[in-house]
């Protein structure tokens, strides 16, 4: 499979994603966010790495302030685009934030802690096109298939079943979450 399909089901998830109603967008991240807490893998970690959701993604600000009142402890990816890698830094308060390009909202740096990966128990990985052995299509810039190449710890993606194909396009440096979890069901 070719890098031209991966990037047409990205368009056409774009696509989807940006024309769902408020209502639905809403409804569908009150399931995810609840079957999220009743995971075994939330209850257990005490630290969750999560991105800060922007536009059509998934909105993760509930999920962090869960976290927050549970007592876990979260990290915020920071990215390098000249490495295409990402850094995570301790998020203790929405005043750490900066907005950077593309209006993403990252923590600033000399106002977090950074850490190292193996410090994140539970990564939740964002991503616009799934299946069921839970390999991904992102947003096309590679970070956090560089980030998990070496992540030691448990990965799960929240994913609106209407973002389930059979099979995603792979390639070599592809890798899959360990657990997806739907707003049907948690599998």
């Amino acid at each position: 499979m070719d890098a031209l399909q991966k990037s047409e089901l990205r368009k056409e998830m774009i696509s989807k994603l940006k024309n769902m109603t408020a209502e639905m967008k809403q409804e569908i991240e009150g399931q995810l966010a609840a079957n999220l807490y009743q995971s075994e893998v939330w209850q257990c970690a005490k630290s969750i790495g999560i991105t800060i959701s922007q536009g059509m993604e998934w909105n993760t600000k509930p999920i962090i302030e869960k976290a927050w009142d549970e007592g876990k402890i979260v990290y915020v990816p920071k990215c390098l685009p000249k490495q295409k890698q990402l850094i995570f830094y301790r998020f203790e308060s929405y005043d750490q934030l900066e907005v950077v390009y593309y209006n993403l909202q990252e923590p600033k740096a000399d106002e977090t802690l950074r850490v190292e990966k193996d410090v994140i128990e539970l990564l939740l990985v964002p991503g616009l096109v799934f299946d069921e052995r839970g390999y991904r299509i992102g947003f096309g810039g590679g970070y956090y298939d560089r980030f998990l190449i070496d992540f030691p710890n448990q990965t799960i993606s929240l994913v609106a079943t209407f973002q389930l194909i059979d099979q995603v396009p792979t390639e070599a440096f592809d890798i899959p979450v360990e657990q997806i979890i739907t707003e049907k069901t948690c599998q």
